[in-house]
C-alpha cells in the first residue's frame, strides 16, 4: 500500500522543565499539514527488512525511525513477517516538522491493515510512544494538544485550516541540543504573542535557538512584516519558520527568496485534517 505521512508546525510549544529520563515535559498544540512524505510499503516472503530512501542524505539502516517502527510494531504484536519500504522524501529533515516521527506512524498503521492485526488507535499509539516523543501525535492526523514529552495526545476542535508559508534555512537544528540549550538559556516571555483565532501562538525554543542561529529572528521579524501574513514563528526546534497567510499573500514566497537567497527553502500548503 501506498501511504502519506503529513509534517506538522506546532502552533504553540511551552517547555515546563527537564524530568529525571532525561527529556522535557511539554505542553504543545500541534496541527497537521497538507505536505507529506510518501511511503510505499508491501509485505514480501522472507522475514525482515528493506528499505530505501529517495533521500541519500538519510541513513536506511536500523537508526532511520521507519526501521525502529517495524520492530517495534513486531516486538507488540509478536508478529513475525518481511516488508519492503520505500520512502520518497518531501518533508525536510531537522527542520522541525515531524518527518521522520511522521513516517513511523505511517509505517505502524500501514503494517496494522497490511497484516490485518486490527490494533485500536489507543493500542498504535502506545506503540508509537515507544519509538520516538512525536509519533503518537501522527496516529491520528489531526490537530492536538501533547503534554508529557509529546506521547499524550488530546485531540482539539477549532484550529482553523490556515494556510501556511514554511521557510527553512539551509542549515538543521538538532532537536536534543535545542532542549539542553533550553536548560541554559534566559527564559523570556512574549507579552504580546501572534494570534491565530483564539491560540496565542509561543514557542519556548525559539529564545535558545535563536541566540545561536541569528538569522532566524531576522527571518521571524521580517515574514511578520509582509502583507499577507498574520503570524509568524518557529516550529519545534528549528530550523523552520512558518508564516500564517491570509488575503492576498501570492508572493510572499518569492520575496523570501529575494531578501534571503535560493538556499531558503519555501513550500506553501495548509493545515489539514
Amino acid at each position: 500500500m501506498t501511504i502519506d505521512a503529513p509534517a506538522k508546525v506546532n502552533l504553540t510549544l511551552r517547555v515546563l522543565g527537564r524530568r529525571p529520563d532525561g527529556f522535557h515535559d511539554i505542553e504543545t498544540l500541534m496541527a497537521p499539514l497538507d505536505l507529506a512524505d510518501r511511503l510505499e510499503v508491501e509485505l514480501k516472503d522472507s522475514p525482515g527488512i528493506e528499505f530505501s530512501c529517495s533521500d541519500p542524505s538519510l541513513p536506511v539502516d536500523g537508526s532511520n525511525l521507519v526501521c525502529k517502527a517495524v520492530g517495534a510494531f513486531a516486538a507488540a504484536t509478536g508478529r513475525e513477517f518481511g516488508v519492503r519500504t520505500h520512502l520518497e522524501k518531501r518533508i525536510p529533515h531537522g527542520a522541525g516538522l515531524g518527518g521522520g516521527s511522521s513516517d513511523a506512524a505511517a509505517v505502524l498503521k500501514a503494517l496494522n491493515e497490511l497484516l490485518g492485526v486490527g490494533l485500536s488507535v489507543e493500542e498504535l499509539e502506545k506503540i508509537a510512544a515507544s519509538i520516538g516523543s512525536d509519533v503518537a501525535f501522527f496516529i491520528r492526523g489531526v490537530p492536538a494538544i501533547c503534554r508529557g514529552r509529546g506521547e499524550r495526545v488530546e485531540p482539539v476542535e477549532g484550529v482553523p485550516s490556515a494556510e501556511i508559508l514554511l521557510v527553512k534555512p539551509p542549515f538543521p537544528v538538532s532537536t536534543a541540543w535545542a532542549y539542553g540549550a533550553w536548560a541554559a538559556a534566559e527564559k523570556s516571555l512574549e507579552t504580546f504573542p501572534a494570534m491565530l483565532g483564539s491560540i496565542a501562538m509561543v514557542n519556548d525554543l525559539e529564545s535558545p535557538v535563536f541566540s545561536k542561529h541569528l538569522q532566524l529572528p531576522v527571518l521571524k521579524r521580517w515574514l511578520a512584516t509582509q502583507p499577507g501574513v498574520c503570524a509568524a514563528m518557529m516550529s519545534g526546534s528549528g530550523s523552520t519558520v512558518f508564516a500564517v497567510l491570509e488575503g492576498v499573500a501570492e508572493d510572499v514566497g518569492e520575496r523570501v527568496r529575494k531578501e534571503f537567497g535560493e538556499r531558503f527553502s519555501v513550500w506553501r500548503c495548509r493545515i489539514a485534517y
